[in-house]
């Protein structure tokens, strides 16, 4: 009988996402290989996370239960910015200033597909899944690039999102109605409601997302990273993503430039980039995980 417990216990705990997240075991700080320059974080299906990292793009998995991982992709040698996962097990993986884009499988790291967006001088910085495509932003270039069955199209953005000197789109995520995109512009600290078409409008915000980095929705609350500032702005967003509200932000001691966040049970996870540091094969690098508020 003690034994069948167990068994239903594990079960429970894998299976389980709320359960998980609150077991003692699952550490708050996530070792990663030294050098590694983590930039990207996506989490599932399952206590998962992958990270990319912008040395030369490979990819790293970390069990959340543990803390523990492995290389589970080399890398091109090029960078892995802005990454996501969907329900297949499929990564979808922002190429930066490669101006690509791949697909890994998370079971055994094989490049099912991979996708040059453009050929011009570029940054493909973030990627969301939404309306059946993955669309990626170009931090140099005012457009989106979006991804659907195989085929790359390429999406002019109008309307109020106007590029200017530095970085502009950068972070990525859907509306909570699911019929357009939520994007931030880094160098204004504005966010953007964009529609499918490329067509922007934006979005009233009593706050300046200043540096505005990776972002993640969650029903109407969008956490969004401000990478310098080591900062999470949480917003509530009206139903159609057209006005939000700033109801808290997130710090922590050991917040080091994080760039982007993904969540699990009721935590936040966030790989510190550390760009205030030197790259070297010796920089040690780690993702952290604070609770998300409730």
């Amino acid at each position: 009988m003690f034994r069948r417990v167990g068994v239903v216990l594990a079960a429970l705990l894998v299976f389980s996402p709320g359960l998980a997240a609150a077991a003692p075991a699952f550490p708050t700080t996530i070792d990663l290989p030294n050098g590694f320059q983590p930039e990207g974080i996506a989490i599932g299906p399952g206590p998962v996370a992958y990270f990319g990292s912008l040395a030369d793009g490979d990819i790293y998995r970390a069990d959340l239960r543990t803390g523990r991982g492995k290389v589970i992709s080399e890398g091109p040698g090029t960078p892995s910015v802005g990454m996501k996962t969907d329900a297949k097990g499929r990564l979808y993986v922002a190429g930066g200033a490669a101006g690509n884009a791949r697909v890994v499988d998370t079971r055994t790291g094989t490049v099912l597909a991979s996708h040059q967006l453009t050929t011009a001088a570029a940054f493909v910085n973030d990627v969301a899944l939404a309306g059946g495509s993955a669309w990626f932003t170009d931090s140099v270039n005012q457009r989106l690039y979006r991804l659907d069955r195989g085929t790359v199209t390429m999406v002019p953005i109008t309307g109020d999102l106007v590029y200017g000197t530095g970085f502009n789109a950068n972070g990525i995520a859907p509306t909570p109605d699911g019929e357009a995109l939520l994007v931030v512009q880094s160098n204004t600290g504005k966010l953007f409601r964009v529609g499918f078409d490329g067509r922007s409008t934006e979005v009233a915000l009593d706050y300046t997302l200043t540096n505005g980095d990776g972002l993640l929705l969650s029903g109407r609350t969008l956490y969004v990273v401000q990478n310098r500032l080591n900062t999470v702005a949480v917003l509530h967003l009206d139903r159609h993503a057209t006005s939000a509200t700033l109801t808290t932000t997130l710090t922590d001691e050991r917040f080091d430039v994080p760039t982007t966040v993904a969540a699990f049970g009721h935590r936040l996870y966030l790989p510190n980039a550390r760009f205030g540091t030197t790259p070297g094969p010796d920089v040690e690098y780690q993702a952290v995980a604070v609770p998300a508020p409730r």
